[in-house]
């Protein structure tokens, strides 16, 4: 069974990748959801010929939302632990997500391809103002 520290492992080894639109691959390209759909697959917990693809560079706030729900189990902001996925808006409508890590000083932090770096980072998880809380998923058969 895989664990959740497995999960922030493989997302950790994602750290680097250039942000790519819509790309999938570990050290070449990826956006915020190939980052997590590729580390589901490396892991085993997705579907193999699982992939979203039909959305713009800024997506549907809704969609995004319905296909988490649709492929991973919600969890509530407070049940968020390490290796979930969290949703979060900068603007009106949700719009990027990442993958919760354990902070080297605390807390929680977020792996993420951020167009903003160019590339996939880790950094603090904080939710305020200019990054807002919208929904936590896990991955489907994980405790």
């Amino acid at each position: 069974m895989t664990t959740r520290i497995q999960i922030v492992e493989a997302a950790r080894g994602w750290l680097g990748t250039p942000f790519q639109h819509q790309a999938r691959v570990r050290g070449v390209g990826s956006d915020c959801i190939g980052l997590v759909i590729g580390v589901g697959k490396e892991l085993g917990l997705v579907n193999p010929s699982l992939d979203i693809s039909d959305y713009s560079r800024y997506p549907d706030g809704k969609s995004l939302v319905a296909g988490a729900k649709e492929h991973m189990e919600e969890v509530l902001r407070e049940d968020m632990h390490i290796g979930d996925m969290v949703v979060v808006a900068f603007d009106r409508e949700p719009q990027h997500v990442g993958i919760v890590a354990d902070y080297a000083y605390g807390s929680y932090s977020i792996i993420h391809a951020a167009l903003s770096h160019h590339k996939v980072v880790e950094h603090r998880l904080l939710f305020g103002k200019r990054m807002r809380f919208v929904a936590a998923f896990k991955f489907k058969g994980i405790d």
